[in-house]
């Protein structure tokens, strides 16, 4: 098991072959400098696609190298996103990474139904890894990003998602935490009964791969000493990896608090549920989070 972003960072370069990063509008100097250090740290190799008149006034910016990145000419971002997202299709990268264009127009190219990357009947949802100084080992939370209400089914996909990212992380069987606002399972609280519905199909082994318990609220979730206090018996509580959020409001909220109020916090973002993952981080997320959530698609690629 990883507990740190730098031990998956060795991971990957003690790997025999490296995966390939696609960049889609790959031109700005953050998208450049994240890509740059991963090649450098072995974690993957690059492509960047996108005007390379801008590509090559990034990377002289950012005392990079051009020749260290393959380098595919378009001066069109929307068409340079569309043109990476075929490459995908094309077998011609393993994992996907939004540069300096909007996510709007990087998600409309890869849920477009003819020539984008989700599978019939797909469902994209968003996944996130957090090294936090003060918890022992990652979290893994969903969905932060992209789902705002996710019905039951929906909650499934994702929680499927959640243990799938933390099993090529390493986990082997990943515990998932099903949060809501408290531990009980209250009927005026509709999330702690889906919450309690989750837990028992992992029970009876209608989801796979995971211990599960829910509802369970977040401080039992992740304290150890919350849970003795409360006299909570749990295979879970205490000691998550994943933590599945009921709505994108509360996980939302629980990733931003954690990236402005806890120093030292590191993070990774990725959309899962495409045929490859995706890198999306926002257009002012710093290097190192780019840098990780690199990190985390190339150990989740297939």
């Amino acid at each position: 098991m990883f507990t740190e972003f730098k031990q998956i960072f060795a991971e990957l370069k003690s790997r025999d072959s490296r995966k390939r990063m696609v960049a889609a509008w790959g031109v700005d100097g953050h998208t450049i400098a994240a890509a740059s250090m991963a090649v450098d740290l072995g974690l993957a190799d690059v492509t960047l696609v996108g005007d390379e008149g801008l590509i090559a006034e990034a990377c002289k910016a950012e005392n990079v190298d051009v020749a260290k990145f393959a380098v595919v000419h378009n001066a069109n971002e929307l068409a340079s996103v569309a043109q990476a997202v075929q490459m995908i299709r094309d077998g011609e990268g393993d994992f996907l990474m939004k540069g300096l264009c909007s996510t709007d127009k990087f998600l409309r190219a890869i849920l477009n139904k003819e020539t984008g990357l989700l599978p019939p009947k797909g469902t994209l949802t968003h996944c996130t890894v957090l090294e936090i100084p003060s918890y022992h080992k990652l979290l893994f939370v969903g969905d932060v990003a992209v789902i705002p209400a996710p019905d039951f089914k929906q909650k499934q996909i994702i929680m499927d998602f959640l243990i799938r990212t933390a099993k090529a992380v390493g986990v082997e069987k990943p515990k998932v935490a099903i949060i809501a606002a408290t531990e009980q399972v209250l009927t005026s609280q509709p999330a702690s009964v889906e919450a309690a519905m989750l837990s028992k199909m992992v029970d009876r082994g209608q989801i796979k791969g995971c211990i599960a318990d829910g509802p369970l609220a977040l401080d039992v979730a992740i304290d150890k000493e919350s849970v003795e206090i409360k006299g909570l018996v749990s295979p879970v509580a205490g000691d998550a990896d994943c933590l599945l959020f009921p709505n994108i409001e509360s996980g939302n909220v629980f990733y931003k608090a954690n990236s402005k109020l806890v120093p030292g916090v590191k993070q990774a973002g990725i959309l899962v549920g495409a045929k490859v993952p995706c890198v999306l981080s926002s257009r002012a997320d710093s290097i190192d989070t780019k840098l990780n959530s690199i990190a985390i698609a190339a150990m989740s690629v297939k």
